[in-house]
């Protein structure tokens, strides 16, 4: 709750004043200065009871006191000296030895004056205890020169640039990266080769025996996918987690979040993601919205300079270098987010206006090792045309039935690459994101249960737009498929301590989860070919197996997708996707696609796997259709608007 709500409550001066609480220090200050009533004062005070924030953000995020105001009551507060942005930018660094990471963090950086004396450049909100302790003792006490905090920020990441810049990409350990993978290319190219022209000379001379072990592993892989499905399918069924609980009568002051939003190339929805965002419920002195743009992108950072920004949402800029992945631009700016939990959003993402509160109330209710929530994606536009709600129909299933099942089962679960929520300590012990994996949600799914975490699924929905045109849907599928060959190749280093970090049903389940989801992608067109037996016809392996055995495999095959269908029903028989019902018969022709996407995959990532092959959005326009009451369209109603890329 705002200071705008309680006034809306009846806490206002007139029928009675504002409730005799301690004001904060700067509210003196401020109040001293002829700045905020001392009814404002105290109804910010109140505010910061119920809120993880400090008394300045709280008045800066309602619009109460500017900037300057605020910088000024800060000096003033610790007879400290006040600098203008340009003077900070232009003043000798002095190398402090610390990682500039930290620096980030606290928001302050040591520079020195005019009399070459080092002073702690600050905007004076945060107590600077912590960081004049790992500072050299010459710097430690240091005087305190108040500035603002993107200022700051931004003096740190040009005074650190090269470093900054190689820590993003290096982040994860080696171990558990693929990045060292560059350095092997040629090697790896002729030995696929080399496999290649094995598997050529094998198929030449004995083309029914190749034919059938790669028949027999499809069918195999088949069933063990049939049964994670059904399992995954009959513990989501049987779950009664979802069932109303009682809220602690005591709540604890909701933390503050900070969402990083990547936009690449993404002009023409700038103005409707901002009105999105603004619609999210969450007290907004909590919120700090991080639009992470590359350095590159001139368009974007153009288009951001001409919109007003609220003050939680402030764009930073990723220095341009390789590779210019999506999980690189995160990795930059997770060290200037200021929020315990950190979430991701995409450009055109339309979350549920209270979902971060969801979010926030359950990290405080779950055990310590629950490091992420996953919310529900699903898409906006799924009444576009065939393809559309081939994808739609896929995506509830995955989010709303199997996700939530495997979870449920104890296995490990990969990400999506939106609407996550992290704990921040546990996100940086880590190491944040896999600057080289292009699949580097489900990459850090699966980090998360190697050491000893635990990811739940929350019921909240984001929308995006579903892929409706064939090729860019083959182009994101086929980046997602080689970020699942990525991903099972670096924890399968060392199978032996992949499976003491995880244990043996997490190791399992990994195995059955990416050895099947590749496996029956790359060896569908072997699978199709059991249709020539369902329908009478030769087959390749007529002369080694007898027709009842052929038969009883084209049952299988038959067998597994009737129940993929019913799966698939089971997930869109809810009213918001129950239009969908009848062309759920229709995914077996939706396979295909996949097929192809994954020797695209496969190829990628033999020659260039850390290739970032973006999604092209705007292939839609979907609004909700409602209009303000003075006339002109609701942007925060628009899900997505026309001619951008995205990442």
């Amino acid at each position: 709750m705002g200071i705008s709500e309680l006034r809306q409550s009846g806490l206002r001066a007139g029928k009675g004043h504002a409730p005799a609480v301690p004001v904060d220090p700067l509210g003196r200050e401020l109040i001293r200065a002829g700045k905020i009533s001392r009814s404002d004062a105290a109804l910010a005070t109140l505010v910061q009871r119920q809120c993880d924030s400090s008394f300045d953000r709280i008045l800066r995020a309602e619009g109460l006191a500017s900037d300057d105001d605020l910088l000024s009551a800060h000096a003033r507060r610790l007879s400290a000296r006040q600098i203008a942005p340009d003077v900070l930018a232009n003043a000798p660094p002095i190398d402090t030895g610390l990682d500039p990471r930290v620096l980030l963090r606290h928001g302050a950086t040591v520079i020195r004056d005019e009399t070459g004396a080092p002073r702690i450049a600050s905007n004076g909100a945060d107590s600077l205890l912590p960081l004049r302790r790992a500072l050299p003792a010459d710097m430690s006490l240091a005087k305190l020169a108040v500035a603002p905090r993107d200022a700051v920020q931004g003096r740190i990441a040009r005074d650190h640039r090269d470093t900054l810049r190689d820590m993003a990409v290096t982040r994860v350990p080696e171990i558990e990266s693929c990045r060292t993978w560059r350095a092997s290319m040629h090697r790896r190219i002729g030995l696929t080769l080399a496999a290649l022209c094995a598997i050529a000379l094998l198929c030449a001379l004995w083309p029914v025996a190749v034919f059938g072990m790669l028949a027999g592993w499809a069918a195999l892989t088949l069933g063990v996918a049939a049964m994670l499905k059904i399992a995954a399918a009959v513990a989501h069924v049987t779950d009664d987690t979802d069932l109303p609980h009682h809220e602690p009568t005591v709540m604890r002051p909701l933390p503050r979040v900070s969402i990083l939003v990547p936009l690449f190339r993404e002009t023409e929805i700038a103005h409707a993601l901002v009105a999105r965002l603004t619609r999210l419920t969450y007290p907004k002195c909590l919120l700090d919205v991080i639009l992470v743009l590359e350095e590159e992108d001139h368009l974007t950072q153009g288009t951001l300079a001409g919109i007003d920004l609220p003050p939680w949402i402030r764009p930073v800029v990723v220095p341009d270098g390789q590779p210019r992945t999506k999980p690189r631009a995160m990795n930059y700016a997770l060290d200037f987010c200021q929020g315990d939990i950190i979430g991701i959003f995409d450009a055109e993402d339309a979350p549920d206006p209270d979902q971060i509160t969801k979010i926030a109330r359950r990290f405080q209710q779950v055990p310590r090792d629950v490091a992420c929530l996953q919310g529900i994606l699903d898409y906006y536009n799924p009444r576009q045309n065939w393809l559309a709600r081939c994808f739609t129909i896929e995506y509830a299933t995955w989010f709303r039935t199997m996700l939530p099942g495997m979870a449920r089962l104890g296995l490990a679960i990969p990400l999506g690459g939106t609407t996550l929520y992290f704990r921040r300590d546990v996100l940086e012990s880590l190491g944040g994101w896999d600057a080289h994996n292009v699949t580097e949600d489900a990459d850090l799914g699966f980090r998360l249960a190697r050491h000893g975490y635990r990811t739940e699924m929350v019921g909240t929905v984001t929308e995006e737009e579903a892929n409706c045109r064939a090729w860019p849907w083959i182009k994101q599928r086929s980046r997602w498929l080689k970020g699942y060959m990525t991903t099972y190749l670096v924890h399968m280093r060392h199978p032996g301590r992949l499976w003491r970090q995880m244990g043996s049903r997490k190791f399992w389940g990994f195995q059955a989860h990416f050895i099947s989801a590749l496996s029956q992608v790359l060896l569908a067109p072997v699978l199709w070919s059991f249709w020539l037996v369902m329908f009478g016809l030769p087959h390749p392996l007529d002369p080694v197996l007898p027709r009842a055995a052929l038969v009883g495999l084209g049952t299988l095959f038959l067998a597994v997708e009737v129940m993929n269908i019913g799966i698939y029903a089971g997930s869109v028989s809810r009213p918001k996707h129950r239009h969908l019902l009848p062309w759920v018969p229709l995914m077996h022709f939706y396979a295909p696609l996949a097929a192809i996407a994954a020797y695209k995959a496969l190829f990628e990532l033999l020659v260039k796997p850390f290739f970032w092959d973006k999604t092209a959005h705007g292939l839609s326009v979907a609004a909700r259709g409602r209009h303000r009451s003075e006339g002109g369209p609701d942007l925060a109603g628009i899900k997505l608007q026309p001619g951008h890329e995205g990442l």
